[in-house]
C-alpha cells in the first residue's frame, strides 16, 4: 500500500505545467478504436486510468505504442471479445468501449464499469441512446450484451445533460445509417475535444459544445493525430492550492476560458489573480470573504472542484456553503477536514463551512480522486505532517503530482507501507 506523507505550512512558489485532460483522455482513448487505420493521440497524461483503457486495447488485440506523452492506436488486428471484469471495474470510463465497439461492429460485451465511490452512477441514458439507434441490450449478472442487425440514426432527448452518455452515444453513432441528433447534450470542453478528434478521422459531427450534437453517419474513418486539451480539473486544484499557499505560484498550459465560474468565485472571496491567454498566477492572502458555490453541469461550477473548493473555504472569514447537486457521494471528505481542524456540517447535500480555522496535519483518507485532491490541498496548508492513505484515487488523475509540487517547494513523498 502506498501513503503520502506531506509537511504543510509552506510557500509553495514557481510554475506548475498541466496535463492533457484526463476527463477527455479516458474518451479519446476508446474513440481511437473507431478508425480504420492509426490514431495518434498527444498530450496525453501518464495516471493510471491512461494504463488501465490501454491494458483494455491490449486484450482486444489492438497495437498500442506510448512514447513521451503520445499514444500510437492501430486496430487493424482488433478482435471483439468480451472486455472481463478484471478490465472494466478500474475505471469507470470503460463504459466508453461500450459504444466505441457497438459504433465498429454493431456488438460489445463487457461488465458494469467501476470507478469512485461517489454515489449511483447508472448507466441508463447511455443504453436508452444505443437502444434508440437500433441496439438492444442485454443484462446477465453485470455482463452487458448490446447489438444491432444495424444502427440507424435518431432523435435523441437525454433527461440529464450526462458527459458520459453524450460521449457514448457520439460514439455509436459516428457510423450508423443516417442523420443522429442528440438533443440536451452536455456541453464540456471534454466532449469538443471528442468530437474533433471524430471529425479528424472523417466523422461528420456538429453542434459541440451546444446542447444539441448532431451527427451524419459516415462509412469509413482514415487515421488522424490528435491533440489531448488541458485538465481544467487538474488546472483549478492547482489554482485552488496557489490561493492557499502560492509566494506566487503560476499555474501554466491552461484553457482560463473553462474555468470561468471558478475564477468568478476566486476573484468573489478575493483571491490575488492574474490571468494571462494560457496561465494563472495566484498570491495567497491572508483573509478571504466566504462565499456559497452550488455545483452544476459545465458552464456552472464543476463538481470535480467542490471538494478543493472546500478546503479553501475553510480559510474564509465567516459562513460559507457549499450545495452539491450532481452526486450525492461527494462529501466524503469532510470528516478528514475536521480532523484536520475545519469546523464543517453536511445536512442533506449542503455543507456549511465556518471559516477561518487553522488546519493541523494528521492522519486521513483519499476517500475518491477528488476528495484526495481535497485532502492534498489542505494538507498543504495544515501544520506539521499529514498521511494520505488510498493514494491510489489520486495518482487515477493527477500525472506526476508528486514531482509537480515538490518542484514548487512542496514537501511531499509517496511511500510504501
Amino acid at each position: 500500500m502506498k501513503v503520502m506523507e506531506i509537511i504543510g505550512g509552506k510557500d509553495l512558489t514557481g510554475t506548475i505545467r498541466i496535463s492533457g485532460a484526463k476527463n477527455a483522455t479516458v474518451a479519446l482513448i476508446p474513440a481511437a478504436i473507431l478508425t480504420d487505420e492509426e490514431a495518434t493521440i498527444c498530450n496525453v497524461p501518464e495516471i493510471t486510468d491512461t494504463d488501465a483503457l490501454c491494458d483494455i486495447l491490449k486484450a482486444l488485440k489492438v497495437d498500442v505504442k506510448r512514447a513521451s506523452e503520445s499514444v500510437v492506436i492501430n486496430p487493424k488486428d482488433m478482435e471483439n471479445i468480451e472486455i472481463a471484469e478484471e478490465y472494466s471495474k478500474k475505471l469507470r470510463a470503460s463504459y466508453y468501449f461500450m459504444g466505441a465497439l457497438l459504433g465498429k461492429y454493431k456488438k460489445a460485451v463487457m461488465y458494469f464499469p467501476g470507478g469512485c465511490s461517489i454515489g449511483a452512477r447508472p448507466i441508463d441514458l447511455h443504453l436508452k441512446g444505443f437502444e434508440a439507434l437500433g441496439a438492444t441490450v442485454k443484462n446477465e449478472k453485470n455482463k452487458y450484451i448490446v447489438e444491432a442487425k444495424e444502427l440507424k440514426g435518431a432523435n435523441i432527448y437525454l433527461d440529464i445533460a450526462s458527459v458520459g452518455a453524450t460521449i457514448n452515444i457520439m460514439l455509436a453513432a459516428v457510423k450508423a445509417k443516417g442523420k443522429t441528433v442528440i438533443d440536451n447534450a452536455a456541453k464540456e470542453p471534454e466532449i469538443v475535444n471528442v468530437a474533433t478528434f471524430l471529425n479528424n478521422m472523417g466523422a461528420k459531427i456538429s453542434g459541440a459544445g451546444t446542447s444539441t450534437i448532431k451527427i451524419e453517419g459516415v462509412d469509413y474513418l482514415h487515421q488522424c493525430f490528435h491533440e489531448v486539451i488541458p485538465d481544467r480539473i487538474e488546472a483549478g486544484t492547482y489554482i485552488i492550492i496557489g490561493a492557499l499557499c502560492g509566494s506566487p505560484l503560476k499555474i501554466d498550459n491552461l484553457i482560463p476560458e473553462h474555468l470561468d465560474a471558478l475564477i468568478s468565485k476566486l476573484e468573489e472571496i478575493g483571491v490575488d489573480l492574474e490571468i494571462g491567454t494560457d496561465y494563472v498566477i495566484t498570491n495567497k492572502k491572508d483573509t478571504y470573504k466566504s462565499t456559497t458555490i452550488k455545483t452544476a453541469v459545465y458552464p456552472g461550477f464543476p463538481t470535480d472542484l467542490q471538494q478543493p473548493f472546500t478546503v479553501l473555504q475553510t480559510q474564509c472569514n465567516g459562513k460559507s456553503k457549499t450545495v452539491e447537486t450532481i452526486w450525492e457521494n461527494r462529501f466524503m471528505h469532510i470528516p478528514y477536514l475536521n480532523k484536520l481542524g475545519a469546523d464543517i456540517t453536511v445536512k442533506n447535500q449542503t455543507a456549511t463551512i465556518l471559516g477561518p480555522t487553522p488546519l493541523k496535519g494528521d492522519d486521513v483518507v483519499a476517500t475518491d480522486l477528488r476528495a484526495g485532491a481535497a485532502m492534498v490541498a489542505a494538507a498543504l496548508k495544515a501544520e506539521g505532517k499529514t498521511t494520505i492513505t488510498n493514494v491510489e484515487h489520486i495518482l487515477r488523475g493527477y500525472e506526476s503530482i508528486i514531482e509537480k509540487l515538490t518542484s514548487v517547494g512542496a514537501k511531499i513523498s509517496l511511500k510504501d507501507v
